[in-house]
């Protein structure tokens, strides 16, 4: 089992924490994690994109000109496309884009990039993170502490001062450990994890 010492909020070490191998030394699969990124992504599109085909563009029902004799081109409508005002041809229509990735295939994912985290030692695991007031200068100090910029910051529980003390720093995202995905965790550079949260985590996912 992989040693992690557990900092306080001053960042300094007070005491270590042993990681259950189950989630952080697995093996990583790149191609999960890839497969789980693009998911993330695909199930966020929202797909509404939409024009009108000739079909659907109103007017145009009536022959701009007679067949024969006018020296223009022949025309059926003036909603073809090549005319202004005209449909689009192909249009784009509403569509989804999301697809569906197994529980095991997401939680192996997770796991890998978990493990990944741990192996760069950037994983950094806090023996709590409270604040008394929301404090967006106190909850900074506290990130300087720890030598922290780019950090996902998981809590066990819906802590509202941390959670708006965070709010305003912009390099900064504070989850739940329900709220855990694998776009996050590649998107900060470091975790941040109360002891408290990386109990749940292993209970959860182990």
């Amino acid at each position: 089992m992989a040693k992690v010492a557990v900092l306080n909020m001053e960042g300094k070490e007070v005491g270590n924490i042993e990681l259950n191998d189950a989630i952080f030394g697995v093996e990583v699969n790149e191609h999960l994690v890839h497969m789980a990124v693009l998911q993330q992504l695909a199930n966020n599109r929202q797909g509404t994109q939409k024009a009108k085909t000739r079909s659907e563009v109103s007017g145009g029902g009536r022959k701009p000109w007679r067949q024969k004799g006018t020296g223009h081109a022949r025309q059926g409508s003036t909603r073809a496309p090549q005319w202004t005002g005209g449909g689009v041809v192909f249009a784009p229509t509403p569509r989804d884009y999301s697809f569906k990735l197994n529980k095991k295939e997401k939680r192996i994912a997770l796991k890998s990039v978990l493990t990944d985290k741990v192996a760069q030692n950037k994983f950094i695991v806090v023996d709590e993170l409270k604040l008394d007031e929301i404090k967006t200068k106190k909850f900074v100090e506290v990130m300087n502490n720890l030598k922290v910029e780019k950090a996902l910051v998981v809590l066990n529980d819906m802590d509202t001062n941390v959670i708006a003390s965070a709010a305003n720093v912009p390099t900064v995202k504070t989850a739940q450990t329900n709220e855990l995905n694998v776009f996050d965790l590649l998107k900060y550079d470091t975790v941040v994890v109360s002891k408290a949260a990386v109990a749940t985590i292993e209970e959860v996912y182990a």
